[in-house]
């Protein structure tokens, strides 16, 4: 088959099973955009930003567990997409990333909007390439696609020089079913011995605690990771890239850790003498102070990527390899081992942990006037029966989603958790709802976020996705406002909203439908009214009170013992007013 370059990529795309392609189009890829337009099997989606684009591709490699594919010119158009391979690169998302070069000859000279993508973007992805040679363009996607969604994920960049994909030139075109590459090889057998070890420790634990993080949703290990905790009976917390790989509605599930974490859950780590981490980094919004981290506890840590272990925290049993064979190998390993945790003393511990758990660290004033963001999750979860995908901004809104929403199944919560990417959650919401067109898809925005990506509103009519916004409007950037009170004496410096749009009318004249709720009765009515419109995209814009904190909370320097509790929560209390 003779195909010139840009229709290589094209054929390739279709060979490779992708579905869509979310871009932007400029002269450096405008050969590419012709070949596109000649076929249908690939489809693409038209954003209005190329941070849309990265955003949307990701939510649909999150959601989905295919990469996400980008497509974008070179200069502005590669520099735009910079946040959102950031973003992928951080929760290690596999996203595939085809920016526009200059021709080859012109590379190095100025040329118009030619910026060195390679450079810009090494920092921030798994890997990339510069394809010169129309000759390798097919291998080198091959190689992009690969290293992209195997080991740990990742965003690859591909830079393609416009005279690459010239329709002048037309060479044999084979599809490239494997692919080799010398130096990467990833591990995904744990070694025996460590495995050996680890269940031998497990099973000698007598205040154990199970953290797991991103990589047992990235792995699709949560059936295992489920029956793992289950037939030991042992405590489970999670991070916030974790959510749902473990049922958080499960008695055994003591809710989030880290900065904004549950009371049981924190006092948990603190306490436990062998931590079990699956799947997790140890980042520094989980630790806390890491001199103060788990100080009792011998640590297991499982992860597939070797440069993430003992990164942060020393660990004494070190496991490389992918997570659903190390969890089926540990417990093989305990029949043969032939030993049974020690009963009594778990019993003690899950005492110890429930008189934790009955402080209700969560709780919240249900008697205001004001409409608090806390009950508009939990309505959220009653209306969609805790079954939607839901994605987030960035901020308390994200932290009182990641607290109130229980989340049952993996690859349901879609959030920027290591880079904290204002501008996410409303393309993200688009990318999700393409991969699942008949689910329920909210998300859950503020006033100042949502504002970074709206222009993303109008996608969401072109592609009829009937995400439904709900934004939680406090009329401040709600997380820096309460740092701003608890460490700068309430010196709100930039941090108030002055000038709002009216997001209704906004909606509105984007083709959507626009609500605003300002009292607490309205609120799950509105909710009941808004996912019942199965084919529109439903701008939510709940006016709440703007004075709420979200608490528990560990500030800088302190240990997981040392959280900040809400003052409902210490009223019950009176005992722990040291918290305060």
């Amino acid at each position: 088959m003779q195909l010139s370059g840009g229709e290589i990529l094209i054929q390739f795309l279709k060979d490779e099973g992708v579905e869509f392609v979310f871009g932007y189009p400029g002269g450096a890829v405008l050969h590419i955009y012709d070949a596109l337009f000649r076929q249908e099997d690939v489809k693409h989606i038209l954003v209005r930003h190329e941070q849309g684009a990265t955003h949307a591709a990701d939510g649909y490699a999150r959601a989905t567990g295919k990469p996400g594919v980008v497509l974008v010119t070179s200069g502005p158009g590669a520099t735009n997409a910079v946040t959102g391979i950031a973003t992928a690169h951080l929760d290690s998302i596999p996203m595939v990333v085809i920016t526009g070069q200059v021709s080859t000859p012109l590379i190095g000279s100025d040329a118009f909007q030619e910026v060195d993508a390679i450079g810009i973007t090494r920092p921030c992805v798994k890997h990339n390439f510069l394809v010169k040679d129309v000759k390798d363009l097919a291998t080198t996607l091959k190689k992009a696609f690969y290293v992209a969604t195997t080991g740990r994920p990742g965003p690859v960049v591909v830079d393609i020089p416009k005279d690459v994909t010239d329709p002048g030139i037309k060479i044999e075109y084979e599809y490239p079913q494997t692919v080799a590459m010398r130096s990467y090889h990833p591990t995904v057998k744990g070694h025996p011995g460590q495995v050996k070890k680890a269940a031998e420790l497990i099973l000698s634990a007598r205040r154990p605690m199970i953290y797991s993080g991103g990589g047992v949703v990235l792995s699709r290990a949560s059936a295992e990771l489920t029956d793992f905790v289950r037939q030991l009976g042992y405590p489970i917390t999670s991070t916030l890239m974790g959510l749902g790989a473990y049922p958080s509605t499960d008695q055994k599930f003591l809710g989030m850790l880290g900065m904004h974490g549950t009371y049981e859950a924190n006092m948990g780590m603190h306490e436990c003498d062998v931590l079990i981490a699956v799947g997790a980094r140890f980042d520094d919004r989980v630790t806390g102070d890491t001199r103060k981290f788990c100080p009792n506890a011998r640590i297991i840590h499982i992860d597939i990527d070797p440069s993430s272990i003992s990164k942060n925290i020393r660990v004494d049993i070190p496991i490389v390899g992918d997570i659903k064979d190390v969890l089926n190998d540990i417990t093989a390993a305990f029949k043969e081992l032939k030993q049974k945790p020690d009963s009594e003393a778990l019993a003690s511990w899950w005492k110890q942990l429930e008189r934790w758990r009955s402080k209700q660290c969560l709780k919240y004033d249900r008697n205001s006037d004001l409409i608090k963001p806390q009950y508009v999750i939990e309505k959220l979860y009653e209306v969609t029966k805790g079954e939607a995908f839901v994605t987030s901004d960035v901020g308390q809104h994200q932290m009182f989603a990641a607290q109130f929403y229980p989340f049952d199944k993996p690859n349901r919560w879609i959030n920027s958790g290591g880079l904290g990417t204002m501008g996410f959650g409303l393309p993200a919401a688009i990318g999700v709802q393409l991969g699942h067109p008949g689910a329920d898809v909210a998300c859950v925005t503020g006033e100042a976020s949502i504002q970074m990506c709206i222009q993303e509103l109008s996608t969401a009519l072109q592609y009829r996705t009937p995400v439904k916004v709900v934004n939680l409007n406090n009329r401040y950037m709600g997380m820096v406002r309460q740092w701003q009170e608890f460490f700068y004496d309430s010196r709100y410096s930039q941090s108030y909203m002055d000038t709002l749009p009216d997001f209704i009318k906004l909606a509105e004249s984007y083709g959507h439908v626009g609500m605003r709720i300002e009292k607490p009765a309205d609120v799950e009515a509105a909710l009941r009214e808004a996912f019942a419109m199965k084919d529109r995209t439903v701008f939510m814009d709940f006016i709440t009170d703007r004075t709420e904190n979200v608490y528990p909370m560990i500030v800088a320097g302190k240990g997981h013992n040392e959280m900040h509790l809400a003052p409902e929560c210490l009223m019950d209390n009176p005992d722990d007013r040291e918290l305060a």
